[in-house]
């Protein structure tokens, strides 16, 4: 069976990046976002996130996505005394991008096994006390309403810290094309490499192609939680691994 090419699901700005990535290590690779980034409905709250940022000990971004939408809306704001919190590599380069200092970020360092909450939540639980304020950037569902996990926030909570949440930008289903859908086919018969880094893509693929069978198609998630998604859809063969660039070429490699 040929391997095929790997087929980068995230949104459409993001994967661009991982497909030149891959292809410049030899691998063939094509974009298939699986989730649509939209702006949020009302940009009120992000201002007024901002016009308060001295009221947060710590903010905290759930995806880069969520980092560049939210200093959209910056305006003149200091950023100093606040704490910034990122679940990942991508995230701590987008917060460097917008000008966070490096001492300012709290992040799993780049060899760590796990990017997620749980990680994160390890190294900046001691800055969260009684009364202590945390900003959480998030994205939301096609209404505007904050959309993922809540394990962190439930954690800040039992911590007794006070915890807001804004909507920075919206993650909608994306409509499929034709060449697109012709990927997928293929991708489900084998001929592919599925490449998911979030639960709602695998959710959105199988709206996306009702009634298809995924026995025969290979993925590889970046986090358990992923891959259990993937195994309920029925992909018939898995592999989970840090979303690292080498660890992922190497687990990439492992399907030929």
């Amino acid at each position: 069976m040929r391997a095929g090419p790997v087929i980068v699901t995230r949104p459409a700005h993001e994967a661009a990046a991982w497909v030149r990535d891959f292809q410049s290590a030899g691998l063939d690779a094509v974009a298939l976002p699986l989730i649509a980034i939209a702006p949020a409905l009302d940009v009120e709250p992000l201002r007024a996130a901002w016009a308060r940022l001295a009221d947060y000990a710590a903010l905290m971004f759930v995806s880069a996505t969520a980092v560049d939408h939210f200093f959209q809306h910056r305006g003149t704001s200091t950023l100093a005394g606040c704490r910034f919190w990122a679940t990942g590599p991508g995230t701590e380069r987008a917060l460097l991008r917008a000008g966070v200092p490096p001492a300012a970020i709290d992040a799993p360092p780049p060899g760590a096994t796990r990017f997620d909450s749980e990680a994160l939540w390890a190294l900046a639980h001691g800055q969260v006390s009684p009364g202590v304020r945390v900003l959480i950037v998030r994205g939301g569902d096609e209404a505007g309403q904050p959309a993922g996990r809540q394990w962190l926030a439930r954690e800040i909570d039992a911590a007794g810290g006070v915890r807001d949440t804004v909507v920075a930008y919206r993650r909608l289903a994306p409509a499929l094309d034709d060449a697109q859908r012709r990927i997928a086919t293929e991708a489900a018969g084998g001929h592919g490499i599925w490449l998911f880094s979030s639960s709602e893509a695998i959710g959105n693929l199988q709206r996306a192609m009702p009634g298809t069978s995924w026995q025969a198609a290979r993925a590889i998630a970046t986090h358990a939680r992923i891959g259990e998604a993937a195994q309920a859809a029925g992909f018939g063969a898995l592999r989970v691994c840090t979303p690292l660039r080498e660890a992922l070429i190497a687990s990439i490699e492992s399907f030929a």
